[in-house]
């Protein structure tokens, strides 16, 4: 006991197989605990970046879909606005059209009523010509 004691003054100790060590063994146990430690605290680092990474690449992945998804619906979006122009300016044709074609039956209606008062006279004329034979 008392070798020991100088022994461990001198900062010396025994294990527990009786080998010579500088460190103390509850120094040497706490040391090892501590490595396992953080061994497996370095383990649990390395699989949390796995899961992270995975989540990255799901987060990134989910962006690219709703990109796309995104120009799909822009691109809707602008062929509906383009078919809609198509409309309008197939309608204001076809107003014209309807205008000009009003203009030519008003253009026919007058020339019948004027047709009809020709035909009126002609037939006045004749009578008038047949009476005075």
């Amino acid at each position: 006991e008392m070798a020991q004691a100088a022994l461990g003054a001198a900062g010396l100790h025994f294990d527990e197989l009786n080998k010579l060590r500088v460190l103390d063994p509850e120094a040497a146990q706490q040391t090892a605990r501590l490595r396992e430690e953080c061994g497996a605290f370095l383990d649990k680092i390395v699989e949390f970046q796995k899961i992270v990474g995975s989540l990255i690449e799901l987060v990134d992945q989910l962006a690219k879909a709703a990109e796309t998804e995104k120009m799909k619906a822009i691109g809707a979006r602008n062929l509906l606005k383009s078919i809609a122009k198509q409309r309008e300016a197939q309608e204001q044709q076809l107003q014209a059209l309807i205008a000009e074609k009003k203009m030519q039956l008003e253009r026919y209606r007058i020339e019948y009523e004027t047709l009809c008062k020709i035909e009126a006279d002609q037939n006045e004329f004749i009578d008038q010509f047949i009476f005075q034979k």
